[in-house]
């Protein structure tokens, strides 16, 4: 029986067992669209193919598993580009799949004809480009499987339209064994036992995590080892959530202290890049002690001050160090948790006066504040922007694992709706609101009509602060953009739409927009906000300013 490449791509998917996908319709990839919509997969089809790649990236960190993405020849696949380079920073496991000029006409200037493979290798943990129509099955899988292995990433794989459009016998396929269970390497017996020893002789520890937690599905042995060993812990803005953030051990008030005052700092599956001041001083003591856990050795390679590093799966690892941790039980780390604890309770009173201003224009903190108080426990929440990030960042808590999403180490904007769009794909039943910045927002601001099309219904918050950034002087060259009315804009893409200007009508405009949602209609809540806030944000460099 013959059967097409086109077909083969919607066969293979269907048996890795991908439900979603998100694209942008065009040639040479219609068949292979129309194959898994044929087969039951869910196509959500876009406005702009980046944020095909961005929803696909938010669907990979709720569902921990690959995000696929498609997108036409030339500009099309082009265009995912911004997107994989999010997922390769942010370490997302993405699968993209780019139609490209046929084979037979490539260097004599075939229609959109472009080295698509050359141009995303640098934006992908893998790319590849299928030759035989016989192995597209086999690429497919090998994507996956580089997804996931190691360090997650995003993938490429090219598909010229003659390769789709032949056909070849079924019994030629190359079909690949099934994808197995991920690799999740131990790590050295030795070195765990190193680590215990060294966490014994500790007297101010502190734990820091990000994405690999997520990946590694180490949540709970997580939250055993922070219970277990009463070890305060902070995350990335990414990896929140994966220990609650009111569970007892943690002190968000007291960061800059418990890791400017930490003898011995606990790192796992994050980088320690700008964020946690690159793990050298004046951010840490220059005495501290580091015990790294990371999959990936390059990652410990790079950092020279660690003084321990377990290259290993971090779930596996931590369940090797609960198996051996006996000792550090108890109260070992009392005082340690006392200072912080006095410290956070002391600086809470003015956090909480701040965010209940009810100053006009409406300060940004007020509307984290009623985001914060208005969203369930399991919420998901997608920030993204300048002001209102970091704004966010420093008042909204998560509480589950991989339920926080944000522009992360890329730097990245726009990514707000279309996270928002591919996390309600993944998990239709939480409540989703996005928290954006009017900046941000104009980037893919027009998925608005993707999620009243699709059935996404999500909450998205504007802080409508007129333009790019806060600026107390106004004087920033292009930071002008006016208050545009992005609730019309909304209700013409048939969406629930509400405009606040006093902070006193947030909440209720929150709750309509609820009901919105409930009704099955995405909501968007344009609330004005004061042009001068300017959030106080972490130095990129020690040089910055």
């Amino acid at each position: 029986m013959a059967v097409t490449g086109a077909e083969l791509v919607g066969q293979t998917l269907k048996r890795l067992g991908v439900d979603t996908f998100f694209y942008l319709m065009g040639a040479p990839m219609l068949q292979a669209e129309k194959a898994c919509l044929n087969l039951g997969i869910r196509g959500i089809d876009v406005r702009h193919e980046q944020a095909a790649a961005m929803m696909a990236h938010a669907y990979a960190r709720l569902r921990n598993t690959p995000g696929v993405c498609m997108a036409c020849s030339g500009p099309g696949a082009l265009n995912l580009g911004t997107g994989l380079a999010n997922a390769l920073v942010d370490c997302a496991p993405v699968v993209a799949l780019g139609g490209s000029s046929p084979v037979r006409e490539y260097g004599i200037g075939a229609f959109q004809e472009f080295d698509q493979l050359s141009a995303m290798k640098p934006l992908t943990k893998w790319a590849e480009r299928v030759y035989e129509t016989r192995r597209i099955p086999e690429f497919i899988a090998a994507a996956f499987r580089t997804a996931l292995s190691g360090k997650p990433g995003p993938v490429y794989l090219d598909l010229p339209g003659d390769v789709l459009f032949a056909s070849v016998e079924e019994a030629d396929v190359v079909w690949p064994a099934p994808l197995g269970e991920r690799p999740r390497p131990a790590a050295d017996p030795a070195q765990v036992a190193q680590a215990i020893a060294m966490l014994e002789a500790a007297e101010r520890p502190v734990v820091i995590s990000g994405s690999g937690v997520l990946w590694s599905d180490a949540s709970a042995a997580m939250t055993e080892w922070v219970e277990r060993t009463g070890m305060p812990f902070y995350t990335t803005p990414q990896g929140r959530g994966v220990v609650p953030e009111d569970h007892r051990c943690a002190f968000p008030n007291a960061r800059s202290t418990a890791l400017r005052e930490a003898d011995l700092v606990l790192v796992l599956g994050t980088r320690l890049n700008y964020v946690f001041g690159h793990g050298r001083p004046p951010r840490f003591s220059a005495d501290a002690k580091i015990i790294r856990i990371d999959i990936d050795p390059g990652e410990l390679a790079a950092t020279p001050q660690v003084s321990l590093g377990l290259c290993a799966d971090v779930r596996v690892a931590l369940g090797q160090l609960l198996e051996a941790a006996g000792p550090l039980g108890g109260n070992r780390y009392t005082a340690w948790m006392e200072r912080l604890a006095g410290i956070d309770a002391a600086k809470a009173p003015a956090a909480e006066a701040a965010l209940a201003t009810d100053q006009m224009p409406i300060h940004p903190l007020r509307l984290c504040k009623e985001v914060r108080d208005f969203l369930p426990r399991d919420a998901i929440l997608c920030v993204d922007g300048q002001e209102i990030l970091n704004y966010g960042r420093q008042t909204i808590p998560t509480h589950v694992a991989g339920h926080r999403l944000n522009s992360g180490p890329f730097g990245i904007m726009g990514v707000g709706l279309p996270f928002g769009l591919g996390a309600k794909a993944a998990k239709p039943d939480k409540t989703v609101l996005v928290l954006h910045g009017d900046g941000s927002f104009g980037l893919n601001g027009l998925e608005l009509d993707t999620a009243a099309r699709h059935g996404l219904p999500v909450i998205t918050v504007i802080s409508l602060n007129g333009g790019w950034t806060g600026d107390p002087k106004r004087e920033k060259p292009g930071r002008e953009l006016g208050y545009t009315r992005f609730d019309e804009m909304a209700k013409a893409l048939g969406c629930h739409g509400e405009y606040v200007e006093r902070p006193e009508e947030i909440r209720p405009a929150l709750e309509r927009a609820a009901q919105a949602v409930a009704e099955g209609r995405p909501a968007l809540v344009n609330v004005v906000t004061d042009w001068a806030a300017r959030a106080q944000t972490v130095r990129f460099s020690a040089s910055s300013t």
